[in-house]
């Protein structure tokens, strides 16, 4: 698969995640503060946008919303 494939699933994912939580990136700005990660909205954004973040990111981001399972399918 190509990479760009892979950066769209991962970002799927998170979003996901989100979406499942019923946070917005507004209240994930405020939950990642909480723990400590200086993000911005719109940097939140453009990151999920692209699909290009660290395996960190994905994980203070699951930590910030209290997802402590992911299902990950094909």
């Amino acid at each position: 698969m190509p990479e760009t494939v892979w950066e769209q699933r991962v970002s799927n994912l998170l979003k996901s995640e989100l979406k499942r939580k019923g946070v917005t990136y507004g209240q994930l700005v405020q939950k990642l503060a909480e723990i400590g990660v200086d993000e911005r909205e719109a940097n939140i954004k453009n990151k999920l946008s692209r699909g290009k973040f660290s395996a960190v990111f994905l994980l203070q981001c699951l930590e910030a919303i209290g997802s402590e399972r992911l299902i990950i399918s094909a």
